[in-house]
């Protein structure tokens, strides 16, 4: 692309050397910036460029070629060789001269975009101010020791690198410390972890559970703590000296260091499932850092679920931790706690004797009031055998009166209910229908010892024509006696069967009709039966029912094959009518 410029007589711009690296091609300046910018300012040292593709003569063009030299002007000099640079050689040029730059910086800035630790444990937000945001991110490493919890509009200050990467052309800030601005970092972890107790009802106003009151005199007490310590030296001292009966057991813990909470709260744990009746976790004192041990989120929640009452001893007088406010009490120094543990056993034993003392004369006193109370109130106590007497008389009349009541009520009530069964009986049609079916049953039985009696009727003449044959015995006549025996035999066969399909029929007859006459087989066919439900009465016509009166309806549908497994309806008389052409 080249421009035109106006004829106003100036004389052609000269180029401006070293622009050839990164924009390939001479550029029109003025001959004194020129001049001055090449005597102020020499190049950097880079390293050497990469040549550039050539470019074919045809599509360069120097815009001052035009142009006539003007008499006495110097001459141009060569344009330099133009270099062209790719994406990556560039980033990776920009890439070594920020991070070797920045190897170390320190940024202060406000936190945005935090959403948290992603899968891996990785941080990534952005630190901005009110003129730039800055992409930071913080590994899982680095990030396992922040003291405290990032969020949103948090003011830090952020000790790292800088790095750019290369296949997104970004560059980032790679934190490896991380401090809040005008505050510590156990300072504010210290607060944002008291700050989550207090709402989840571990200490605070709102706790969940009220403190624990503190056993008088204790059997067992368990030490949480290091056995070098001076302050396990202390306690012990204090304590058996006011009580060299105590007992203690002792839990070995570290309290500092990596790795000291976890033990703190083991010990805590494995002293709350033995017989102790109170946990003292205490140290000496020492500065914040050293007394981080107890400011630890599994250390106070392993006091809170400890199921006997824990009593914190960190420090001096003047240092609080989290353990403080969610032990059931604080002692000032292990010493404090050991006092007021361990009552003064000669206090004890003194005081054991004084309310001895008191208690035997007390009793004593008491004896001798509720013997002469015993003695008043005995002469006006009648004999409470006669009144023993008395009311064993009266129980038995009233013993005998039940009785006879209760038989005369048995007696009615069994009458009721055999007038009943009997009612039940009568009007069940499975009654009448075992009663026909034994009467057929009965019937079956004659038939078939007639049938016999038959049979041997005719065996005997049978025999007995045997006989006369056999003392005759002709052969034709033998011949024609058992032909006549074999029809005589064939004919008795066929009357047997004859009679017996004759008394089958018979019975599927009698079987039929008393079927026709089951009542539930008319209410098959669409009839019902209403009685009244006040007396179980059957209604056979109006007069048997009240307007406001309540029937019920039986239907037998679905098979019922009784009364009882009838479909019942309940409804209630509105009105009674005269009799209509049905």
């Amino acid at each position: 692309m080249t421009k035109k410029r106006r004829a106003t007589g100036e004389a052609p711009p000269e180029p401006v050397a070293g622009q050839g690296d990164l924009f390939g091609g001479p550029l029109g300046a003025p001959k004194k910036a020129a001049a001055a910018a090449a005597s102020k300012s020499s190049p950097p040292p880079e390293p050497p460029p990469r040549p550039a593709e050539p470019v074919p003569p045809s599509e360069l063009r120097d815009v001052s070629a035009s142009l006539p030299s003007l008499p006495g002007a110097p001459s141009r000099p060569a344009p330099p060789a133009r270099t062209v640079l790719t994406v990556g050689e560039l980033t990776q040029q920009l890439k070594a001269t920020i991070e070797s730059r920045f190897p170390r910086v320190l940024v202060r800035g406000e936190v945005s975009s935090f959403r948290g630790p992603n899968a891996r444990g990785h941080l990534y937000f952005t630190l901005k101010d009110a003129e730039a945001s800055l992409d930071v991110k913080m590994w899982a490493s680095q990030a396992a020791r922040l003291r405290f919890a990032l969020r949103d509009g948090l003011a830090v200050v952020a000790e790292g690198s800088v790095d750019v990467y290369a296949p997104a052309g970004r560059y980032s800030l790679i934190v490896s410390k991380l401090e809040p601005e005008g505050e510590g970092a156990l300072a504010l972890a210290f607060e944002q972890l008291k700050a989550r107790l207090a709402a989840e009802g571990l200490i605070g106003d709102n706790r969940i559970r009220e403190p624990r009151p503190l056993p008088f005199l204790p059997r067992r007490i368990g030490v949480v703590t290091s056995r070098t310590g001076a302050a396990l030296q202390d306690f012990l001292r204090v304590l058996h000296s006011r009580n060299p009966r105590l007992s203690v057991l002792l839990c070995d813990a570290r309290v500092q260091g990596e790795g000291s909470a976890e033990e703190v709260a083991r010990g805590i744990e494995r002293l709350s499932r033995t017989d102790v009746d109170v946990i003292v976790v205490t140290r000496g004192g020492g500065s914040k850092e050293d007394l981080w041990t107890f400011n630890e989120e599994r250390v106070a929640r392993a006091i809170f679920a400890s199921p006997v009452p824990v009593v914190s001893a960190i420090g001096h007088e003047i240092d609080f931790t989290i353990s403080d406010f969610v032990a059931d009490w604080r002692a000032p120094t292990p010493s404090a706690a050991a006092e007021r543990l361990a009552p003064v056993l000669q206090d004890l034993e003194y005081s054991l004797a004084t309310q001895s003392l008191r208690l035997r004369k007390a009793a004593e006193r008491r004896v001798l009031e509720l013997r002469e109370r015993l003695g008043s109130l005995r002469g006006g106590v009648e004999d409470p055998r006669r009144r023993l007497s008395t009311e064993r008389l009266r129980l038995s009349d009233a013993e005998d009166a039940m009785t006879r009541v209760l038989r005369q009520v048995l007696r009615e009530r069994r009458e009721e209910l055999k007038a009943h069964s009997e009612h039940l009986q009568r009007q069940r049609p499975q009654a009448r229908l075992a009663e026909q079916r034994a009467r057929l049953v009965q019937l079956s039985a004659r038939l078939k010892d007639a049938v016999r009696a038959d049979v041997a009727e005719r065996r005997a003449r049978a025999a007995q024509s045997r006989l006369e044959l056999e003392r005759v015995s002709p052969t034709a006549r033998v011949a024609e006696l058992r032909a006549r025996l074999a029809h005589q035999q064939a004919r008795m066969v066929a009357l047997e069967k004859d009679t017996l399909a004759v008394a089958q029929r018979h019975f599927q007859r009698l079987e039929g009709r008393l079927d026709a006459m089951s009542p539930l087989k008319v209410m098959s066919r669409g009839y019902a039966v209403t009685f009244r439900t006040r007396d179980g009465g059957v209604v056979r016509s109006i007069a048997d029912v009240q307007p406001g009166e309540v029937l019920g309806i039986k239907f037998a549908s679905n098979g019922a094959r009784t009364l009882q497994g009838c479909e019942e309806i309940e409804a209630t008389v509105t009105a009674v009518k005269g009799p209509v052409d049905c």
